[in-house]
């Protein structure tokens, strides 16, 4: 059952999802993803397998949400509004040193090997959406 949380101004996008606001219980992910119907297939699986989820689609709204440094888990698509989820990665990597959460880019973008590589090395892990279910995905999250 979801709960809305109070939305930031101008966002329709945030959201927490689960039995509760009380995230203490659960592991946390940050979806940072800006296609509803994406975001709204990840938040069921992930939900499913026991994870709270919050939903951003806003690049400088989820930047400062990664750095409440609140979370496990972030996933993080390469183009989102306002600022790119490459801009995010730079910027928790040099920000948010000692960052718990792993982050896992999540993207349908064809990158040349040496960009992707570069991006792989700053993340923990790298998928490409078209290529995961939501279920391999739940999957894969719980292994880290």
């Amino acid at each position: 059952m979801a709960s809305p949380e109070q939305p930031m101004a101008g966002s329709r996008t945030t959201q927490f999802i689960g039995d509760s606001m009380d995230t203490s219980s659960k592991p946390t992910i940050l979806c940072i993803e800006d296609e509803q119907f994406i975001s709204d297939l990840y938040t069921r699986a992930l939900g499913r397998v026991g994870y709270e989820v919050v939903v951003e689609s806003d690049g400088e709204k989820a930047l400062a949400l990664a750095k409440s440094n609140r979370f496990d888990i972030i996933l993080l698509d390469l183009m989102v509004p306002t600022i790119t989820g490459t801009e995010i990665l730079t910027q928790l990597r040099k920000d948010v040193p000692d960052l718990k959460a792993k982050i896992i880019i999540t993207t349908n973008l064809e990158q040349h090997e040496e960009v992707r590589a570069q991006l792989e090395s700053q993340a923990d892990g790298y998928i490409i959406k078209a290529n995961v279910t939501p279920r391999e995905l739940a999957e894969l999250v719980q292994t880290l």
